[in-house]
């Protein structure tokens, strides 16, 4: 079955053809973060949901161009830069630093191409430009560059791609500065910010003066230089489809007269605890506060690809316990098959990867693939438990979930190595049940309990387990 995606663009669920004429090569952009501050768990559901699309086409058999920036000026970050009398690219490159630290705790793959928008500000200048030159953008008086809603659509345009906008009743021809703005005003919005004595060192030269360039320009400049004026997908949050995207398809068709991109894919808001995150509700969490509780990478992984990337998704606590519950479920299982499989190899397969294929296949049905994988470790525990597998059938088994985890990216459980002490305990155990002196052997085995192990039953004997 083809590949089906909902396309923010139309609207509607379609089938995922590139515009590479061999139907092979796919360029995907996805927006990466402001670098201001510690990102949190709303920020890496897109991230987590963007590494998914990835892995996923690349499951599929197409060779991937992943593309996502690292927006590095912005007002925020100015702001910041200028209260802690620091230099730019210091304050940047820690919380840069940071942010991949995080993405490689949540086992998402690192893009191809990752920009940052102060390394590309003459291919912003120039798109600015072509813009100046179509008559789509002018100078205020406040020396700024602003893009024209009203030329752009004169030229027959359309603004509002992504969302529908209502014209009437939005207040149009407002001007706007600032990166983010009210979601209800159609403004110009800035393309080239005019240096003010705020931005401190934090400026560039231009055709217009010293200065900086806009949120929007830089993901349109760095996208449209690493994967072509058009490309095939578009990811981000839906946060951001209005007005960052709808701003990015005005300026980059305004530039070029080509259309920007063929699919749009916007992943839902994430609530906690059922409401939405802010720190005055005590609901706010990074990354490294749920580490900090205990909690691994895998897990946090694991419940925030546990529902549909369009569905607003509540996480809470109690489920990310689930998730290790669900998560031990599997690692159980692929251990005791690894186990039985030994050195033996053979290729996928069983309906694990059909029916998970089918699932993901229907824009991403994320619920009908899990539901599959556990369908899978439950069928095969009953044949685990009856001793009906043979090494062939367990390596078979795990191939095929091999292919199913390299889309997932949940890893496998590190599995500590018990001391030599508890494992002389151990042969002590089977020492004694041979014995039937099983009152030293239920007394060893409450012994290595209470040291936080377990003795797990294998078709190569027992083992130890840490709990």
């Amino acid at each position: 079955m083809a590949l089906r995606i909902f396309n923010t663009l139309s609207r509607s669920v379609q089938d995922f053809k590139p515009l590479d004429p061999a139907g092979r090569a796919v360029g995907m952009y996805c927006c990466g973060p402001t670098v201001h501050d510690f990102a949190h768990i709303g920020n890496f559901r897109t991230f987590v949901f963007a590494d998914v699309v990835r892995r996923y086409l690349e499951f599929k058999g197409y060779a991937i161009t992943h593309v996502m920036n690292i927006t590095d000026v912005e007002d925020k970050i100015i702001r910041r830069v200028r209260e802690g009398g620091l230099k730019l690219a210091d304050f940047t490159r820690e919380r840069e630093k940071a942010f991949f630290d995080d993405l490689d705790a949540l086992g998402c793959k690192r893009p191809h191409q990752i920009p940052r928008a102060t390394e590309f500000i003459p291919e912003m200048i120039a798109l600015i430009g072509k813009l100046m030159e179509r008559g789509i953008a002018y100078q205020a008086p406040d020396k700024s560059i602003y893009f024209s809603i009203e030329k752009y659509r004169g030229c027959g345009c359309t603004y509002g791609q992504l969302q529908k906008l209502n014209f009437e009743e939005m207040r149009v021809g407002d001007r706007v500065s600032s990166d983010e703005y009210e979601k209800e005003s159609v403004a110009d919005f800035a393309l080239w910010k005019a240096r003010v004595p705020e931005d401190g060192d934090v400026f560039w030269e231009s055709p217009w003066g010293p200065g900086r360039p806009g949120w929007h320009i830089e993901c349109s400049a760095m996208s449209m230089k690493l994967l072509g004026e058009t490309f095939d997908l578009h990811l981000g949050g839906e946060d951001l489809v209005f007005p960052h995207h709808e701003d990015e398809i005005a300026q980059s068709e305004g530039a070029s007269g080509r259309p920007f991109v063929k699919y749009w894919m916007h992943g839902a808001h994430l609530l906690v605890e059922g409401k939405k995150m802010s720190k005055s509700l005590g609901n706010f969490f990074t990354l490294r506060d749920l580490l900090a509780k205990g909690f691994s990478g895998r897990e946090i992984r694991y419940l925030l690809m546990s529902s549909h990337y369009r569905e607003t998704f509540n996480f809470t606590i109690e489920g990310l316990t689930g998730a290790r519950s669900a998560l031990a479920r599997i690692d159980e299982c692929v251990a005791k098959l690894r186990e039985l499989a030994g050195t033996q190899t053979s290729s996928a397969s069983g309906e694990l990867l059909s029916r998970f294929t089918d699932s993901m296949d229907e824009d991403l049905n994320v619920a009908g693939a899990w539901g599959a994988v556990f369908d899978w470790v439950r069928d095969s525990n009953r044949k685990l438990a009856t001793s009906d597998v043979s090494a062939e059938q367990a390596a078979a088994m795990l191939a095929s979930w091999n292919q199913v985890e390299a889309v997932l990216g949940i890893g496998q459980k590190e599995e500590s190595e018990a001391p030599a002490e508890l494992l002389a305990l151990l042969e002590e155990r089977q020492a004694a049940r041979k014995a039937k002196d099983f009152k030293r052997a239920d007394a060893i085995r409450d012994e290595l309990k209470a040291k936080g192990w377990v003795i797990e039953d294998t078709p190569k004997g027992p083992r130890l387990k840490k709990l």
